[in-house]
């Protein structure tokens, strides 16, 4: 419905004047606001003065701003619990959400999306997709790390504090200074986590402004961001850009080149291509593969350096990596919310070459992120290569320690007795057996604070925390609830895992796994049935 139309339905126009919308507004332009702001999450805890700025923009561009606001969860509160298996399923809440208001209410020429944290940004931006309005995003910005004894630390410190108290590697005083400084204020997880992970991924596409991804959350150019976005929004609208004139192939093509080259969070090969899904764009691990065979690691930060996301930004933010990119022909000239990509990246350089690596001198010659197939992982895993340490042998045989769920796992690796050349298997915690595939920040921390990241694996069906480092590799499929081989695997197996060829193997003989396979069909039973939200959720995933 165009805004005009609005003063042919009565009833309407009588609503939004209850509002507070004067006459003269009316058959002006309105633009969506879909704010997250809340008061339990840092990432969103400041975009309500963000929301401001943006009304601000819209207002001064000449139409008229309606703001909404979506649920957002935060997975380092909600880590370590149940409450971490309503995450995942949140996406979907946003997403569903804001394409119900927005096509409930059918007055909106345009939008703005305000988001922050891990489910969040992927939410909103499945939510452009579908709407495919003009759309402009407006992502949170990180927090600034914290200090602990003069070194920058973010909150993966925290998680790894519980292993090195519970170990008796520090003190109690030691534990609750790290924790008392980990996170100093408003903004998304200092690291490339995932909701930096995603940010950077939002701005590769060309749906934020340059730089929106790396200034800091409180810096006052995020406020000017905001504004910037609101205007743009209603020119936008005007022009009738609509997402999807965005979000073409090319464009995830560069997002996932910029993944790739900032070794960003695994969790990006579970958003990208679902997003990708709902923009008519089929992404699958295969061509992610291909991608990250193809792509130089420039940018190694926290959890797999000591840099964080405001060094990235001073260093020259994502506009400096696709630079870099672009030198190599690796990045399409495809729409952007301002404009075209290169008018973007003309003046972009690298201004610290120890943030961001010259193509010519990369971390390593493919990205950051890789797909692992073998008899554990026929149809994939993912792993965060850039997060492994250059001591983690390419060929790695260890023995099995299998557990059923996280809080199994978590209670032995808590015991601090781990042989070295040890594989840890977490399984059950994949999106139906879970179900919502729990982050795992807790055991991954835990082997980290104990100083085995170079002598101990973990594989499972869930998924991993951007903050994980080390050989984690996760996403495992098909999951054990739906009779992958990750559910034959016990303990006292040896895993083989050859990072060189990219293959996780059990090492059983077939005639062992099928008699193995057999016996688990007689037994297993699809774990409790849930209820409300993750009983909805297992269902919608066994109907496809």
């Amino acid at each position: 419905m165009k805004p005009e139309e609005v003063k042919r339905l009565p009833a309407a126009e009588a609503l939004l004047f209850a509002d507070g919308l004067r006459e003269e507004e009316i058959g002006k332009p309105f633009i969506a606001i879909a704010n997250s702001f809340n008061e339990i999450t840092p990432g969103h805890i400041h975009l309500n003065k963000l929301g401001e700025a943006v009304k601000r923009g819209v207002r001064e561009a000449g139409a008229v701003p309606l703001e909404f606001h979506t649920i957002g969860v935060c997975d380092g509160i909600a880590m370590g619990h149940s409450g971490m298996k309503y995450s995942l399923p949140s996406r979907e809440t946003i997403a569903d959400s804001i394409e119900e208001m927005v096509r409930s209410h059918g007055i909106f020429a345009g939008i703005v999306f305000i988001a922050a944290c891990d489910k969040n940004i992927p939410g909103h931006l499945k939510a452009a997709a579908r709407l495919n309005l003009p759309s402009v995003f407006v992502t949170a910005g990180p927090m600034q790390p914290g200090v602990y004894k003069g070194k920058k630390i973010g909150v993966k410190a925290a998680f790894e504090a519980r292993a090195q108290l519970e170990a008796g590697k520090i003190s109690r005083e030691e534990y609750r200074q790290i924790v008392c400084s980990a996170c100093p204020g408003a903004g998304t997880c200092a690291g490339l986590y995932t909701a930096n992970s995603m940010a950077c991924v939002t701005e590769a596409l060309g749906l934020s402004l340059p730089l929106c991804a790396t200034t800091a959350a409180l810096d006052p150019a995020k406020e000017q961001i905001a504004f910037e976005s609101g205007k743009l929004a209603v020119e936008l609208a005007a022009k009738n850009l609509t997402a999807r004139k965005i979000m073409t192939p090319a464009a995830f093509g560069n997002a996932l080149r910029v993944d790739m080259a900032i070794g960003a969070s695994t969790n990006t090969m579970l958003h990208v291509p679902d997003i990708a899904a709902e923009a008519g764009v089929k992404i699958d691990l295969k061509k992610i593969g291909g991608l990250s065979g193809t792509t130089p690691n420039l940018v190694k930060l926290n959890p797999s350096s000591d840099y964080f996301m405001t060094d990235l930004h001073e260093a020259g933010g994502i506009p400096a990596v696709m630079a870099e990119l672009k030198k190599k022909n690796l990045i399409a000239d495809t729409a952007t919310v301002e404009g075209k990509m290169f008018g973007r990246l003309a003046g972009a350089s690298i201004k610290n070459k120890e943030v961001i690596r010259p193509i010519e001198n990369p971390y390593s010659k493919s990205g950051g992120i890789a797909i692992l197939y073998g008899n554990l992982a026929p149809e994939g895993s993912v792993v965060k290569t850039s997060g492994i340490s250059p001591q983690f042998p390419q060929i790695f045989e260890g023995k099995a320690f299998v557990f059923d769920s996280e809080e199994d796992a978590g209670a032995f690796i808590a015991k601090g007795k781990i042989p070295k050349a040890s594989v840890i298997v977490i399984r059950y915690e994949g999106m139906v057996g879970g179900p919502g595939m729990r982050e795992m920040l807790y055991p991954t921390a835990g082997i980290s604070g104990l100083g085995l990241d170079d002598h101990v694996a973990l594989l499972t069906d869930g998924r991993f925390s951007g903050a994980t480092r080390g050989a984690c590799i996760g996403h495992i499929a098909p999951e054990a609830a739906l009779g992958g081989n990750i559910a034959l695997a016990r303990n006292g197996d040896t895993i083989k895992i050859d990072l060189k060829k990219k293959r996780i193997d059990l090492r059983v003989s077939l005639a062992e796994l099928k008699k193995r396979k057999s016996a688990w069909k007689k037994k297993f039973k699809l774990c409790e049935l849930p209820e409300g939200v993750l009983r909805n959720y297992r269902e919608r995933l066994l109907r496809k």
